[in-house]
Formats: C-alpha cells, sequence, structure tokens
C-alpha cells in the first residue's frame, strides 16, 4: 500500500513540474514593435532641428490667430560663426553641436519642447558673479581711511585694499541687464537666438535685454558644463567682463 503511495505521489508531482516548467515566453503572446516612418526620420534627425512628435497636440490652440510669424536661425554655419565671435578663434570647436543650440535656445521657443538654457543660465550666471566679485576686491581702492578722533591707525594690508570696491551695489551696476545685453549685440547674439517674443513687432517690450542677457549666461554656463570650471572661468573673464570694464588682478 505504500508503495503504491509513494509510486503515485511521484507521477503526480512529475506532472505537476511539467506544467510549471512552461517557460514564459510562451504563456506571453509574441509582440513586434514597428516605428512608423516619420518617427524613423525624426530620429536620424539631430535633436534640436525638429519637435518631438509626442510632444506635438494633435490641434493647435491658436486658431485664426494674426500674430506675425517670427523666424529664428537654423543654420548650423551661422551659429559657428557667432561663438567664434564670442570666443575667438577655434570657438566653434569648444562646445558639442547638441549644447551649442540649447544655449541659444530661449525657454519661450517651440513652447520649450526642443530644450532650453535656464540652468546653463542659472549656473553661468554665479560664475560671472563671482568673477565680478573677487575682480572688485582685487582692485585698489581709491577711498581712503576717514580721520579718527583719536588717533587710532587701522590695520592694513594689501590684500584687504579692494574690500572697499566689494558691494552688491556696485556689482549690480557692473553686470546689469541692459550693460550685457549690449555686449550680447556687439558680438551679433541677436542673429542666433532661438526665442518666441510676445510682440514680434516690439522686440523691447517683449523683454529682449531680459533674453540676450540670460543667453550671456547660458553660454558661460555651457562651457562650464563640458570643458570645467577654469576654461568657464577665463572666458567669464576676458570674453565678458573685461569688455564690461571690469578689470581683474590675475
Amino acid at each position: 500500500m505504500a508503495l503504491n503511495l509513494s509510486s503515485r505521489a511521484a507521477r503526480t508531482a512529475c506532472a505537476a513540474s511539467k506544467s510549471i516548467a512552461r517557460p514564459i515566453a510562451t504563456l506571453i503572446p509574441s509582440r513586434t514593435i514597428t516605428t512608423s516612418p516619420e518617427e524613423s526620420n525624426q530620429q536620424e534627425k539631430p535633436r534640436w532641428s525638429y519637435t518631438p512628435a509626442t510632444a506635438k497636440a494633435p490641434f493647435s490652440l491658436h486658431l485664426d490667430s494674426k500674430r506675425p510669424a517670427f523666424h529664428v536661425n537654423s543654420d548650423p554655419l551661422m551659429l559657428d560663426r557667432f561663438y567664434i565671435r564670442l570666443f575667438g578663434s577655434g570657438g566653434d570647436k569648444i562646445l558639442s553641436d547638441e549644447t551649442k543650440w540649447l544655449a541659444v535656445t530661449h525657454k519661450s521657443f517651440d513652447q520649450g519642447r526642443r530644450g532650453f538654457n535656464d540652468r546653463l543660465a542659472f549656473l553661468g550666471k554665479r560664475i560671472v558673479q563671482l568673477q565680478a566679485s573677487l575682480a572688485l576686491a582685487q582692485g585698489v581702492s581709491r577711498a581712503g581711511a576717514a580721520p579718527d578722533n583719536f588717533g587710532r591707525v587701522p590695520f592694513t594690508h594689501p590684500a584687504l585694499d579692494g574690500l572697499h570696491n566689494l558691494s552688491s551695489e556696485k556689482k549690480r551696476i557692473l553686470t546689469e541687464r541692459s550693460k550685457l545685453a549690449e555686449l550680447a549685440n556687439k558680438y551679433e547674439l541677436q542673429k542666433v537666438l532661438r526665442w518666441s517674443p510676445r510682440m514680434p513687432n516690439d522686440l523691447r517690450a517683449s523683454g529682449i535685454q531680459l533674453v540676450l542677457a540670460h543667453t550671456m549666461y547660458a553660454l558661460i554656463g555651457a562651457v562650464s558644463l563640458e570643458k570645467g570650471g577654469v576654461v568657464a572661468t577665463k572666458l567669464a573673464r576676458e570674453r565678458i567682463l573685461e569688455p564690461l570694464g571690469v578689470k581683474s588682478a590675475s
């Protein structure tokens, strides 16, 4: 009796193992993923040159819009010439192609669907303002010490001579928005800037100064991201602060 039970249990266990051991691939129907011709063509294009199909709405909310179209640059050669004007000889080779376009793209362009330069500008602004503070602190102060009624002589040291220059107001005046925008115009940044103004017929009222200054910071941030802080610091001093009149001692 015990022998019959053990053989019967063995047969049951063997049958159960055969039914459980089926590979999971046989339980799930095979499925092939196909790519439409439009998606395959977009994958071959650089990311900056098109809007992803999945980011597009099925229809536009701007029905019968009378807002005039605003055209931006899409020529890589024109962009390379700008980087040479900004960074000097070989400036078009400092950044990768994707980053070169991202650095000059404002969030208003194409509803931000191709990426934009806000984070680069945040990083670049910190670098430029730090270098402006260092340049002011290292400068020679023309303000003398006020006479002391008790004949006391304040402590002096060459490393502290520039502290009178260092103030948030003075730094703000040297790196204010209008001056950065004027410098950006000298480099002809507006020719390659990708943005969508609120009023295409009135760029000043649309905030062109703010966008130009914002993009100048983003360019320094992009260099810091790809080439490191040493290169970004050097370019911030030579290509932005010195043209603004901020001389560095080192």
